[in-house]
């Protein structure tokens, strides 16, 4: 199995996990705490994640997202570990393990490609955002393994 690797280069805190030339996941963790604002993700992921750093009064003008078609392929998901301790398992294209992440309060990881298990090491309460609409367990979700 694929360990995390940083990224990018220097910045510890910050973990990519990949798998055969694919990344599986991001993880930033709850000890990361950037000097200036930082994406972990690329521009073209349909989800995007970052750390936005600004010092005591500044401001971010009112704004609103303009109206755009997106062409979404997968479901890319967000979790935010609130409190617990939770295994992360990701699965390769053949639906076989790849990788282990163990996030701990405060904790984030995005969940980029192939699939993707957990068991909670502890009571856990997880902040979960995703892309929707959402279309229903059967429609949305194959479940891999037993």
């Amino acid at each position: 199995m694929s360990q995390p690797q940083p990224l990018p280069a220097g910045q510890p805190g910050i973990e990519t996990v990949e798998h055969e030339g694919r990344v599986l996941c991001f993880v930033i963790r709850a000890s990361h705490h950037p000097t200036t604002t930082q994406f972990v993700t690329p521009g073209h992921y349909s989800q995007q994640l970052g750390l936005v750093v600004s010092p005591k009064g500044q401001r971010i003008p009112a704004h609103f997202h303009n109206r755009l078609s997106r062409e979404v392929h997968y479901t890319q998901e967000v979790l935010v570990v609130r409190r617990g301790r939770v295994k992360a398992t990701m699965y390769d294209q053949a639906n076989q393990p790849a990788a282990t992440v163990v996030l701990e309060t405060g904790d984030t990881i995005l969940l980029a490609e192939g699939g993707h298990g957990f068991e909670m090491l502890e009571d856990t309460e997880l902040l979960e955002v995703k892309q929707g609409p959402y279309f229903g367990r059967a429609s949305d979700k194959t479940v891999i393994g037993t």
